[in-house]
């Protein structure tokens, strides 16, 4: 009787017998074997060919990773010294003058002069001038090491102009240290140069509305001011949006251009360069009865400048407020026009 399928397959790995031939008509059948005998007979065959199969999958498994780590090595892109002599920035700059002392700059100089450079920087390979570089990021680093005269450790890789912004648009969404104006200026050059906004958007993970905010403001202030001016990494959009409004007038720009020339200002850092030109054309606007004037702390310092126009008041500070300053505010407002009143109906009663 021939053999199903599976009692095939048992009998090609050993584990059963191949079923006996039907005896001659002579012979004499061989006895049959007991149930306990067919239980008791080892099946060592399967178990050997179970572990053949385990070690062939491991054996297969083995071989997949040393074909994807040998794929990882051959497509690895080796760090090479470059010269920081043959060293570019990159077409569109994201930095600005801090001004004064940049301490994060010393800070990472010292880094890398006690421990050397960890990370690599980008660099592709000049478009125009042979054996020249590019930088996609890493440009301070770059900066270190050239103070530092040692070759900085870099990753070269040919990429398209629109490769390059995106590299460099994705260093600055990781920073925490870029400044708000910084980034507007970097987003309003890209756009000058002709990049669609929607890569300009992706470069610097912005939203729409955000993009639409960065382009306000680097167009409201004339760049000559806003690099005079540097980094201010203390001064956000609201304080930028009020000194565009300051400067809509020719009358205002000359004050200003004799402002970011002066030796107090060249002197500043950046944050107080913007509040020196700030609060001079503020002054100039409160004598033509622009109606502000700046809020001072014990010591004379401005904290914040309050704009009062058709009977609207606004205040501004001059520095990002801290952290629970606003609850605190608004609680605070209430207690004071309820003051303000008392002494208003006080003063009125008196007459």
């Amino acid at each position: 009787m021939a053999l199903n399928r599976k009692d095939q397959l048992k009998a090609l790995f050993g584990t059963m017998d191949p079923a006996p031939a039907a005896p001659a008509p002579t012979e004499k059948a061989p006895e049959t074997k007991s149930a306990d005998a067919e239980f008791s007979r080892p099946r060592s065959a399967s178990g050997a060919v179970k572990a053949m199969g385990l070690s062939l999958g491991g054996l297969s498994r083995e071989i997949e990773e040393a074909r994807k780590l040998k794929e990882s090595l051959d497509s690895a892109e080796r760090v090479a010294k470059i010269d920081t002599a043959l060293v570019e920035t990159s077409f569109v700059t994201d930095r600005l003058d801090h001004g004064g002392h940049d301490d994060d700059f010393e800070a990472l100089v010292a880094s890398i002069e006690q421990t050397g450079q960890q990370v690599p920087v980008l660099l592709r390979p000049h478009p125009e001038k042979q054996g020249r570089y590019q930088t996609a990021y890493g440009h301070r680093r770059v900066r270190a090491a050239s103070r530092l005269g040692v070759p900085v450790l870099a990753i070269v890789r040919p990429l398209s102009d629109i490769e390059l912004v995106l590299a460099q648009g994705k260093e600055n969404s990781e920073r925490r240290d870029l400044s708000f104006i910084e980034r507007a200026l970097f987003a309003h050059e890209l756009v000058a140069r002709g990049f669609e906004r929607g890569v300009v958007q992706d470069a610097l993970s912005l939203h729409k509305a955000e993009m639409t905010r960065f382009l306000q403001v680097a167009d409201a202030v004339p760049e000559h001011i806003v690099r005079a001016i540097g980094a201010a990494p203390k001064i956000g959009r609201p304080r930028w949006m009020a000194l565009a409004e300051l400067l809509k007038s020719e009358a205002a720009r000359v004050k200003a251009q004799d402002e970011i020339t002066s030796a107090r200002f060249r002197e500043a850092d950046s944050d107080e360069r913007f509040n020196l030109l700030f609060t001079r054309l503020q002054r100039k606007a409160v004598a033509a009865g622009g109606g502000s004037r700046a809020i001072l702390d014990g010591e004379g310092r401005a904290v914040a400048h309050l704009t009062v126009s058709k009977g609207k008041a606004r205040v501004d500070f001059v520095e990002k407020i801290a952290d629970g300053f606003e609850d605190f505010l608004g609680e605070e407002l209430p207690r004071l026009w309820e003051r303000f009143s008392q002494e208003r109906g006080n003063a009125a009663g008196g007459k």
